[in-house]
């Protein structure tokens, strides 16, 4: 019998609330990870990039870049999914999603949205900035 992988979690509050604002402001990374990766990830395929291989501990880490709007990778940066595969234990670390800033304000305040893209409270001018000049860069 095949078994899979079982998810656990470095910080499971800080992940779920990543993933949530994922899932309201970037639905499109949010439906590729939950119902596309998360299935491949559970039965062994470890996909996106080996980052670091821990042979001590016998571990994996690994960045998976989920699919994303171009305007939004050029603002805030690619949204990446951070694991640790434990390849004897059959466990699937999951450590982080990025971009860290730009999620967890999501999570804290209501984030607003100019052109398309989600605007950070925190640095607004620079975000609207950002967007006119890669939209005038595009004309």
């Amino acid at each position: 019998m095949h078994s899979s992988y079982i998810f656990e979690y470095q910080n499971e509050n800080e992940f779920k609330v990543k993933e949530r604002t994922l899932r309201k402001y970037n639905m499109l990374a949010y439906k590729e990870l939950v119902f596309k990766y998360y299935p491949e990830l559970r039965n062994g395929n470890f996909l996106g990039s080996l980052v670091n291989r821990n042979q001590k501990e016998r571990t994996k880490s690994y960045e998976l870049e989920l699919p994303t709007d171009e305007l939004f990778k050029k603002v805030h940066g690619d949204v990446k999914l951070h694991y640790t595969v434990y390849e004897d234990k059959k466990i699937i670390l999951l450590t982080n999603i990025t971009p860290d800033d730009i999620l967890a304000e999501g999570h804290r305040t209501e984030l607003t949205t100019y052109k398309g893209v989600m605007i950070s409270k925190s640095n607004p001018q620079k975000d609207i900035f950002k967007v006119n000049l890669l939209n005038m860069l595009n004309k």
